[in-house]
């Protein structure tokens, strides 16, 4: 092969920069082409990058804490013997020799010092116990031999105790451990089902912080450039208005058991406040729209960002055509990449792309606030606690469950009227809710 030139990958939509956070290769090792070998912390997420060709790392151009703007050079990858002395000096080498999208590597949650099965063994496990496994991130050959159902297939049973019984991290997680001698097994998960993370291995047994520095880096850094940015360039409007969501509450209840059994899912009140979103985006697309340089884009696809909070920042996965799915399709997948955002297991693809946000401090008693818009948006939906008031109904004082939404717009892309009908269309989906599941 002919040496290349590694520059670091557009790793999603708005990413301009990323900082190297760790290298998982030395000078000189030997990597195979979708390996992983380093990691970079972009405006979203900690992610790991793979080789896109299979050689030697001939030399590291871009070290720990650099920050580099995308196609920026990080490495150089080719054979023991040959000169770089051309890429080393600026050059490219070939026309080929610049490869500008490696992929992002998948995630491999499990931890473990056992030997999994070896390949082309066939292991039996139930449909039930499969499923199991795959939300908890364990591969089924992981597995291999604990089975205690017929002729030793695998019963849900048997990965429950596998679950209890070793320590389930985060790969991330897993190698800060390595590197700072902590046991896994003295470390308590807050992830799904008791997934490792990072967060936890950091701060193994340390106590909550009182007083004293929190270093500006990372996550929360990132968080804030994002934030900043944002408020720089966009002039932010807030809108406020009061829903009745008493008719939401009444449905909820009378629904949520019956698809739970049909579907497998728990319907909730943000999965409610998505569909409607979504559908009233349809009618009112300005506020699905984008400002690039001398032209407003309205995009062709209702991607909606759910803001998740971790530990030192948040992340917003995106929930792709949420126009397209039902309730119950919207409840499921919501529910899986809130798990991954929390557990660390997103992928690029599932923090990209996003053309609306919604934020949610309602769990949190928050009555009302002004939310940031998610840079490269137009607006943001926040959403509220609700709360049992009296309000006047038919000209009589009732008792009704009442929920404020705060909408942030961004006035260069829309004026106050159109903004105030896109939230008064999801005052009204969210007050007549049995059409959304139509």
């Amino acid at each position: 092969m002919m040496a290349i030139k590694m520059v670091l990958p557009v790793l999603g939509q708005t990413m301009e920069e990323g900082t190297i956070t760790k290298w998982l290769k030395n000078e000189g090792d030997q990597v195979a082409k979708g390996e992983p070998i380093l990691e970079v912390m972009t405006d979203k997420v900690n992610m790991e990058v793979e080789a896109p060709e299979s050689g030697v790392l001939r030399k590291i151009l871009a070290k720990d804490g650099d920050v580099l703007p995308v196609m920026g050079p990080i490495a150089i990858i080719g054979t023991v013997d040959e000169s770089i002395d051309d890429l080393l000096s600026g050059g490219n080498g070939s026309e080929k020799s610049v490869i500008q999208m490696p992929t992002v590597a998948a995630s491999a949650p499990i931890i473990s010092t056992e030997q999994p099965a070896k390949a082309g063994d066939r292991i039996f496990i139930s449909p039930r116990a499969r499923k199991l496994a795959e939300e908890a991130g364990i591969s089924i050959e992981m597995l291999a031999g604990r089975g205690t159902g017929p002729e030793g297939r695998i019963v849900e049973k048997d990965v429950t105790a596998y679950i209890a019984s070793k320590p389930v991290s985060t790969p991330l997680a897993a190698r800060i451990a390595a590197d700072q001698g902590i046991d896994l097994r003295t470390v308590s998960g807050t992830g799904t089902f008791g997934k490792i993370t990072r967060e936890d291995v950091l701060f193994a047994g340390q106590p909550k912080i009182t007083a004293g520095i929190i270093p500006f880096t990372g996550m929360r850094k990132m968080v804030a450039d994002n934030v900043a940015k944002s408020a720089q360039t966009a002039p932010h409007v807030t809108l406020t208005l009061g829903v009745d969501m008493t008719e939401a509450v009444n449905l909820r209840a009378q629904v949520v058991q019956h698809m739970e059994r049909k579907y497998g899912v728990k319907m909730t009140f943000t999965d409610l406040i998505v569909k409607a979103v979504a559908v009233a985006l349809l009618d009112h697309p300005i506020l699905n729209a984008t400002l690039q340089v001398s032209e407003i884009r309205i995009q062709d696809e209702v991607n909606i960002g759910i803001a998740v909070a971790l530990d030192g920042g948040l992340i917003v996965p995106v929930l792709k055509n949420a126009d397209r799915k039902s309730v119950p399709q919207i409840s499921g997948e919501l529910k899986t990449l809130v798990e991954k955002a929390r557990s660390g297991g997103l992928s690029s693809a599932e923090i990209s792309g996003g053309t609306f946000s919604i934020t949610n401090l309602g769990a949190l008693g928050v009555e009302i606030f002004n939310p940031i818009i998610t840079p490269g948006q137009s607006a943001i939906l926040g959403v509220c606690r609700i709360a049992e008031q009296p309000a006047i109904v038919n000209g009589q004082l009732a008792i009704r469950s009442m929920m404020n939404l705060c909408l942030s717009f961004d006035h260069r892309v829309m004026d106050g009227a159109p903004a105030a009908r896109f939230l008064k269309a999801v005052k009204d989906l969210l007050e007549s809710p049995y059409q959304l599941l139509i």
